[in-house]
């Protein structure tokens, strides 16, 4: 019990503080809106990071990157299993969500009216879709860079200066020791700025139910039971095909006899990283080669995130309920899909406030006001147990997909010569 709370103690602070700020807001009423001010106060620390953390890690992340063993077929497989697991991942996401009202829509406008004062507006240029892309992905001035206003284009600078500095060798390891000591400070920024954040959600949420009432308190608690209904169907069923695919009969008994302990280390610690080593040993003992695992699950921890995916699909469907957009037909669910899939997938190499900057990614490509990253902070909170477990176990899966791709039909023969899967029964 000692190291459950340990580990969930973040969490459940957090979740804490929420609920008491959802009760205080409920008891208070509007009176309550008297502690907006602090809730701004988050806001704006969580905000004033998010550019100089997006351009150190990211470009940090690529500076130190070394060649894996079999670089060509295995990576070339990795994309090929990351790219197409994701696609699933987030059509999963939206036909079980798109028809569901997360949140009821009728304080939609009072809270887009909130959310919204004092932004700024501007009326849609008519510009070629080529002409738009170029724009979104890059700017003609280093100091539009660094805005909030331009992400895309920050990290496709990021990921360039980071392949530069890679590129150089030798000669850039100075600067690879500034970026090191300049993320390290970063992390610390964040780490103090958490230590208000109980207090900051607590205010804000308090604020926003006692001027708009409970709705949008059983909006998370329907967002987060939805979430685990999605989360766990997901695990057993896309989880145990895939483990099919890769191996057959024998493949899918050794994907579940030895997975568990990568998915209880996922939800007990809610940490991908500290379930690296239990998932490539769960990986290895599945017959996947050490090659292959010791490169697509660390890899994949960055780059893979399948509950993180779903999880932004929920985001973007909960603002959308909250601000009253229809995303039902055939166009509001392709953008549905590519900003699930962009603010999710881009954020790579990101070993701190990844989650931050993919929340605001979200805002941007949607046009909704920056004043609504603290809800999505709220929904991040509230399905991270189930979020992680996804992520790691999704990245077990995916090792057998690319021990499939990689070794051929019969990848888990070399491995079971040396140690067989039906000895480990006994």
């Amino acid at each position: 019990m000692k190291k459950f709370i340990k580990n969930y103690r973040s969490t459940l602070i957090l979740l804490g503080a929420v609920i008491l700020g959802a009760a205080v807001g409920a008891v208070w009423g509007p009176g309550a809106a008297v502690l907006n001010p602090f809730g701004t106060l988050f806001l704006n620390l969580m905000l004033v990071i998010i550019v100089p953390l997006i351009f150190v890690t990211i470009s940090l992340g690529i500076a130190k990157m070394q060649r894996p063993k079999r670089l060509g077929k295995i990576m070339g497989s990795i994309v090929a299993v990351i790219i197409a697991t994701s696609l699933v991942a987030v059509l999963c996401g939206v036909l079980a969500t798109a028809s569901v009202e997360l949140v009821s829509p009728a304080d939609g406008a009072e809270i887009r009216s909130r959310l919204e004062t004092g932004a700024e507006t501007a009326e849609p240029e008519s510009i070629s879709f080529l002409e738009r892309t170029v724009n979104t992905l890059t700017v003609g001035d280093f100091s539009s860079i660094l805005t909030r206003g331009n992400l895309l284009a920050l990290i496709v600078f990021s990921i360039m200066i980071g392949a530069a500095i890679n590129a150089s060798g030798k000669k850039a390891e100075p600067v690879v020791k500034v970026l090191d000591a300049t993320s390290t400070v970063l992390f610390n920024f964040i780490k103090f700025t958490m230590y208000y954040a109980p207090f900051g959600l607590a205010c804000y949420m308090a604020g926003l139910v006692g001027a708009f009432g409970g709705e949008i308190a059983l909006g998370y608690a329907k967002t987060f039971a939805v979430y685990l209904a999605v989360s766990l169907a997901f695990f057993f069923v896309a989880y145990s095909a895939y483990a099919l695919i890769a191996g057959g009969r024998r493949g899918f008994f050794a994907f579940w006899k030895n997975v568990l302990p990568a998915a209880v280390t996922a939800v007990a610690t809610c940490s991908s990283a500290a379930s690296i080593p239990v998932n490539i040993t769960a990986a290895k003992k599945m017959g996947v080669s050490d090659d292959i695992a010791e490169t697509i699950i660390p890899l994949g921890t960055n780059l893979h995130k399948d509950g993180s995916i779903i999880g932004s699909v929920f985001k973007v469907l909960f603002l959308a309920c909250l601000f009253g957009v229809r995303v039902n037909s055939g166009g509001g669910l392709a953008q549905v899909l590519l900003v699930s899939l962009v603010a999710t997938l881009l954020v790579m190499a990101v070993p701190i406030g990844g989650g931050t900057i993919s929340e605001m990614m979200i805002i941007t490509m949607m046009g909704f006001p920056v004043a609504a990253l603290p809800i999505l902070t709220i929904i991040a909170t509230i399905i991270d147990p189930p979020a992680t477990m996804l992520n790691v176990v999704g990245n077990t899966s995916s090792a057998l997909l690319a021990a499939r791709l990689v070794d051929g039909k019969k990848w888990m023969d070399a491995q079971a010569a040396a140690e067989p899967l039906e000895a480990e029964a006994l």
